[in-house]
C-alpha cells in the first residue's frame, strides 16, 4: 500500500491520478437529506461518513485498490488483445490458406488459450473478490458517492464529478464480521 501521509490531509487522488481536495463533511451535513442518509448508511456499514478523517482514509484505500486492479488489467490486456484480436489477421493471412485440419486446430487452440487466460485472470482477482474487508471498502465508497449525490442534488456546492471515480460492480453486500483497516497514525516527529 502507498504512503497514506504523502498527501496533505484533505487531498486525495482520483482514478486518473489527479490530486483533488476532499469536500468537507460539514458541506454534506448542511443538506438535511444527505445528513440523514449519511447517518443511516453509516449505521448499516459501521462507518462515520461525516468524519473527515475516516472519509479521507476511505478515499485513499479506494485509490490504492483501483490502482492495483488497473495495473493487473494493463498486464493482462496485451495477451487478450493478441489472442483475441490478433487471431483475425493471422486467420486472413495464414490460416485461410491452409488445410481444414489446420484451421480447426487453430480455432481450437486459440479458444483454449483464451479460456486458460480467462481462468488465470479470475484466479488472480479471486483473492481480492473474496476479501471481505476490501469488499466493505467498496461498499462504503459506493454509499459515500450516493451520499455526495444527495448533497449535490440538495443544493450543496460540490463539484459535478466529485468524488471523481466510477462505481464498483462488486459493492452491494456489507460483511459485518470483516475487520476494518485501521487508519495509520502519522509517524513524523
Amino acid at each position: 500500500m502507498g504512503d497514506y501521509h504523502a498527501l496533505d490531509f484533505g487531498k486525495f487522488v482520483d482514478d486518473q491520478g489527479t490530486v483533488h481536495t476532499m469536500v468537507p463533511s460539514s458541506t454534506i451535513a448542511a443538506v438535511p437529506a444527505a445528513k440523514e442518509a449519511a447517518e443511516r448508511y453509516g449505521r448499516e456499514v459501521r462507518f462515520d461518513f461525516l468524519d473527515d478523517r475516516a472519509v479521507h482514509w476511505l478515499l485513499f484505500q479506494r485509490r490504492e485498490e483501483t490502482s492495483k486492479a488497473g495495473a493487473q488489467g494493463c498486464l493482462l490486456v496485451l495477451p487478450v488483445f493478441i489472442l483475441g484480436f490478433g487471431a483475425w489477421p493471422f486467420w486472413d493471412l495464414v490460416a485461410s490458406q491452409k488445410s481444414r485440419e489446420f484451421q480447426i486446430g487453430f480455432i481450437v487452440l486459440d479458444a483454449l488459450l483464451l479460456l486458460v487466460l480467462a481462468g488465470l485472470i479470475l484466479l488472480w482477482r479471486l483473492r481480492d473478490l473474496r476479501d471481505k474487508t476490501l469488499r466493505n471498502t467498496r461498499c462504503r465508497a459506493r454509499l459515500y458517492r450516493k451520499i455526495v449525490g444527495i448533497a449535490r442534488d440538495g443544493g450543496a456546492e460540490i463539484p459535478r464529478l466529485y468524488p471523481y471515480y466510477g462505481m464498483y460492480a462488486t459493492s452491494r453486500k456489507f460483511f459485518l464480521e470483516a475487520p476494518d483497516r485501521p487508519i495509520p497514525e502519522d509517524q513524523t516527529p
